[in-house]
């Protein structure tokens, strides 16, 4: 029974997570009231698989278990096996019953559950365990039930372990790699080497996993209606010629000031880069691309970001924190997501990671669905990831408010918070704004560039095309290569610099397209331009060398890359979303 009950849970948990996979489009016949249905199917298989962990507490035998225990010479992880032999062990640990361990077959249905220890935990009061365990049951706080190698249970904390599914790491080989899985951050973590509310960054994650799916180069293209025979999102005025003009829910410029009381990341590690990704959210989805505005720094006031720092000549785009956002979900709890971090390289072994530092949530609607008025924001940091609530960035920062009003006043001083200011358009602004996609986050330096690229697709998609159902590649470097340049806002700056400003708009498209192809598109196939990589400064400087050096657009014998048929080519069918 107790195998049984195992194999349910597996197959339980494999269920749900296949179902919060799914989309409305993976349904092969129209499904009336999918989200609601959606989400009756997951509370279904939540109170199944309770009911199962249930059942498996109290089928668990209450002994000692024979579990073997791994020790690495080189590393001071731990890794705990959740598998159990049902041979009886002699208390003087003869070496017949050690041989027979040995020799023993596993278990025909393993325990799931296998979790690295990343750090001793000593109990602290009753009911806590020392970690030397196997992982009974979960539960959402955080605090899992566990049992150790004597049959003690308790409870242990969840982020003092790594949990693996699959099968028992019978062998050393499995249960190093198991150990290389381990993230940096996790380490740092349960080392006490980072503040407790700091967390591995959601948003950088998401970027990393989904590829293209949360970036601005994929929302700036073409949306595809139903039928997939037309456009969403992109008209053409049969009279001016021009992108038509069209309104979403919610359209928003703000300004990101500062941020005060940050806790520093600790030793033992190197700061690459301090920023903030944000993007649009509904307190369960990102519902846009990711933007990401780095910090500036300054030494003497460690806990202060600030942005958009007085320079000479044009402000980079990834220091810019005046930003936009355009975004027609329906969604009443739509707001933006402000996810502050930092990228770091490990000085003992060199690995990099990205750190959560906090978040902030800024709601675009009052209570009764009318748009926020513009003004300053004082927005609280919260600690742990945008799922998580009621955590503090630092153990030593309390949410309860004092009693006297001195005391009050200090306490809201030490409390980390995100300065941001929702500011009016003008009018050219707001027309410039409204032939943008009708979700899109970026910098308000950027949106001229923007409404040259969306004009430019018009004309090649709705104008030039011979037919609405020509699926043919149609040749433009411009629309094949510039959404690029928004994941490399180095490139993206140069174009600003070398773009030209008039009223005449066939005019200016005739510049813009020759400014393109003189400067940017030739960086882009030049292989003196190493590749972008995010926050390496070695990297960056020379990107920038290569970008602002005049040689390289003289030099008759500058290289070039090997001709790529991509290049020219704009491939609807594979862009379009």
């Amino acid at each position: 029974i107790p195998n049984r009950c195992q194999e349910l849970q597996t197959s339980a948990e494999k269920t749900l997570k296949t179902l919060k996979k799914l989309t409305k489009a993976d349904e092969l016949a129209p499904v009336g009231n999918y989200d609601r249905r959606k989400q009756e199917e997951e509370r279904r298989l939540q109170t199944i698989l309770e009911r199962l962990n249930t059942l498996s507490l109290k089928l668990s035998p209450p002994g000692p278990s024979a579990e073997d225990s791994v020790n690495d010479d080189d590393s001071d992880d731990k890794e705990v096996s959740s598998d159990e032999e049902d041979d009886d062990v002699d208390n003087d640990g003869s070496s017949d019953d050690e041989e027979e361990r040995r020799t023993a077959k596993p278990p025909l249905h393993p325990d799931p559950h296998i979790c690295t220890v990343l750090s001793d935990f000593k109990a602290q009061q009753e009911g806590d365990l020392s970690v030397q365990v196997k992982i009974i049951r979960k539960t959402a706080d955080g605090w899992w039930l566990a049992q150790d190698t004597k049959g003690n249970r308790g409870v242990v904390p969840k982020n003092y372990l790594k949990v693996h599914y699959g099968a028992p790491h019978s062998n050393w080989s499995t249960v190093r790699k198991a150990l290389t899985e381990i993230d940096a951050t996790d380490v740092l973590s349960a080392m006490g080497a980072i503040p407790s509310g700091f967390r591995p960054s959601t948003l950088n994650k998401l970027l990393v996993e989904e590829g293209v799916t949360y970036t601005a180069s994929h929302y700036i293209q073409p949306e595809l209606s139903q039928s997939q025979l037309s456009f969403r999102d992109l008209f053409l005025d049969p009279d001016s010629g021009r992108v038509r003009a069209r309104q979403v829910r919610i359209c928003v410029c703000f300004t990101l000031w500062s941020c005060r009381m940050i806790p520093t990341p600790g030793v033992g590690v190197q700061v690459l880069s301090r920023h903030i990704r944000l993007c649009a959210f509904d307190g369960a989805q990102v519902l846009s691309n990711i933007h990401t505005v780095r910090a500036s720094y300054n030494s003497k006031s460690p806990k202060t970001w600030t942005f958009s720092p007085r320079m000479t000549g044009i402000l980079p785009s990834l220091l810019d924190g005046d930003c936009f956002l355009r975004c027609n979900s329906a969604s009443p709890n739509l707001g933006i997501l402000f996810e502050l971090g930092v990228t770091f390289i490990r000085n003992s072994t060199g690995e990099r990671g990205d750190l959560s530092c906090g978040w902030a949530f800024l709601k675009l609607t009052d209570d009764t669905g009318n748009p926020l008025p513009n003004r300053t924001y004082e927005l609280p940091v919260n600690g742990g990831t945008p799922y998580e609530k009621d955590v503090a960035v630092e153990a030593s920062i309390t949410r309860a408010s004092p009693t006297g009003v001195f005391q009050q006043m200090l306490h809201t001083r030490r409390q980390p918070k995100l300065i941001v200011k929702l500011k009016s358009t003008n009018s050219r602004s707001r027309t410039q704004l409204s032939l943008l996609p009708d979700t899109l986050l970026h910098c308000v330096s950027c949106i001229h560039l923007l409404v040259l690229h969306r004009q430019l697709l018009a004309d090649t998609l709705l104008m030039e095309r011979p037919t609405m159902q020509n699926a043919d590649l149609i040749c433009s470097p411009i629309l094949s290569t510039f959404p690029v340049l928004l994941d490399q806002p180095d490139l993206l700056d140069a174009l600003r610099v070398s773009s030209v400003h008039q009223k005449d708009l066939t005019y200016l498209k005739q510049e813009f397209v020759k400014v393109y192809l003189s400067s940017v598109y030739f960086l882009l196939h030049s292989p003196s331009l190493p590749c972008h990589r995010w926050a390496d400064p070695p990297s960056e400087e020379q990107r920038a060398r290569v970008i602002y050096s005049p040689e390289v657009f003289v030099d008759p014998m500058h290289p070039h890359l090997a001709f790529d048929i991509t290049e020219l080519t704009f491939d609807l069918l594979t862009v379009a979303r």
